[in-house]
This record gives structure tokens, sequence and C-alpha cells, in this order.
């Protein structure tokens, strides 16, 4: 069935390229400037916004997310206004939108509620960090009842033979952590990404992204390489937090940094 995150991938394999996914927590540092950067990373080619719902114990997240979704949180980011967020970019654009979120926040308003109200804003797909397909039962009927992808993560260190399980909870595409850890940038590249993207494509014909840790043009020519889709996070909130007095400046870091990498993804095929 058609949908903008498959449109999306259909029409980067036509291009011979990856994906570009970006990462920016939503409400960071503030509501009005979120907007803006969403924006401005949409308006500089990516194909994807994974937004991140600001949670008060981010455990999968390192330092420069933990401190997005405090920044967040303080100027006042809330369930509801998350929505706002992605009504805001709903007004201008009709890129993917992925929630990166935690399942105390889905819990906390039921997985039905939440998908409906993610669904109605404008959401695409939900990534639920800790929340294992096992336990998925009810998250996943109600992802389906609203018509929302699911997106499920495969760790280095996850057992091969779970991955059938994971690849089959999975509707939107699978996310593949290059590293064992947090989200942060890294100076280097995690081995064997390429030969864990194929493995996890034994088992489904959805796309596989890779992410945590990518940050330079070298990062994301090489996963491309293997890759349906590039995620980069960390490197793109980082543009924000080194300006926080500057909406002008950290925007437009933003933009440069976005448009550095955006073009290595071309790389593929």
């Amino acid at each position: 069935m058609s949908n903008r995150i498959s449109e999306v991938f259909a029409k980067a394999r036509e291009e011979k390229r990856a994906c570009f996914v970006a990462y920016l927590c939503a409400g960071d540092p503030d509501f009005d400037t979120s907007v803006a950067a969403c924006k401005a990373v949409i308006e500089s080619g990516i194909d994807i916004l994974e937004l991140g719902v600001p949670f008060s114990d981010p455990l999968a997240d390192g330092l420069t997310n933990q401190l997005a979704a405090q920044r967040a949180l303080e100027s006042g980011m809330t369930a509801e206004r998350v929505l706002d967020l992605v009504r805001a970019v709903r007004a201008f654009s009709e890129v993917p939108i992925v929630f990166y979120t935690y399942y105390n926040l889905v819990f906390a308003q039921g997985s039905v509620g939440y998908a409906e109200s993610a669904k109605a804003a404008g959401v695409d797909a939900l990534l639920t960090l800790d929340l294992p397909p096992e336990e998925a039962e009810a998250h996943l009927a109600a992802c389906a009842d609203a018509d929302l992808q699911t997106v499920f993560i495969v760790a280095p260190t996850t057992p091969d033979e779970r991955l059938p399980l994971i690849c089959k909870a999975t509707t939107g595409f699978v996310y593949y952590v290059s590293r064992e850890g947090v989200t942060g940038e890294q100076s280097s590249m995690s081995l064997g990404i390429a030969s864990r993207v194929s493995a996890i494509k034994q088992h489904t014909d959805l796309p596989v992204v890779v992410g945590f840790g990518i940050s330079t043009a070298e990062h994301v020519r090489t996963v491309a390489q293997s890759a349906d889709g590039v995620v980069v996070g960390s490197a793109l909130v980082n543009c924000l937090a080194t300006n926080l007095s500057d909406r002008t400046a950290s925007i437009a870091k933003l933009k440069e940094k976005i448009g550095s990498l955006c073009a290595e993804s071309s790389l593929s095929g």
C-alpha cells in the first residue's frame, strides 16, 4: 500500500541514493525555533523528518539529545504541543514524519488514543524505542487501526533469531542502530554495518535505515552504500545547541550542515 514513507524510499531507489532521515527534538530549544528548524532541514532536501518526543528520562539518548529534550520540556513542550508542532509542519510540507518516542509516553495516553492523535496531526509512523515486539501486540493493533506505520530497532547485539519477529512487527522501515550505547556524534564508524544490513534484509522487503553516531559526510557516504536510509541526529541538534542565543545563526548553521550531508546520500547504488 502506498504511503508517504514508501513513496520516498521508492523515489530514492529510482534516483540510486539512500533516503536522508533528519532527527530533531520537537520543541528544541523552543516551539518557534523548532518549527523554523524543521522548515530549514526540509527545504535543505531531507526525505524523512524524525521528531524526538521530549521525555524526562530518555535512556537511549546521549548527552546532546538529553539536553535537547530538557530544553524542550523547560520551554513548555507537552504531548499536545508536540502535535501542534506536527500540524505546523504539515501547513507547509508533506514530508514523512516519524515520532521517536518512549513507551511511557504512549502508555500514559493509551496506544489507541496516542496513535489516533498522532495520525490526525499528520504523523506517518511511530518508533517506540523501548517497546519490544514481543510485548507490542496491542500497540501494533492500535497503529494498524490508525493507519500508522511502525518502526522497530535492531541493535548490534540483537540475536539473529529475533530478526524475523522484529521485521514482522515493522511496517515502515527497520532501524539498525550502528553501535552499542546511546545516540551521539562519533568520529569513527562501527565495523560490520553492511553485513548486518544484509542479514536484516534476509527477513524483510522493507527498507533498512542506519542511525546512531552518524555525523560526518564520510559516515553518510559509507552507510549509503549498503542501507536504504541514513539517520543523522546529534550532529543536527548540536547546530541548535551551540547557537541558543541566536536563532538566525543556528538555522543557518543547520542548513549548512544538512546541505553538506544530504549530498553524500546520493552516492549509493
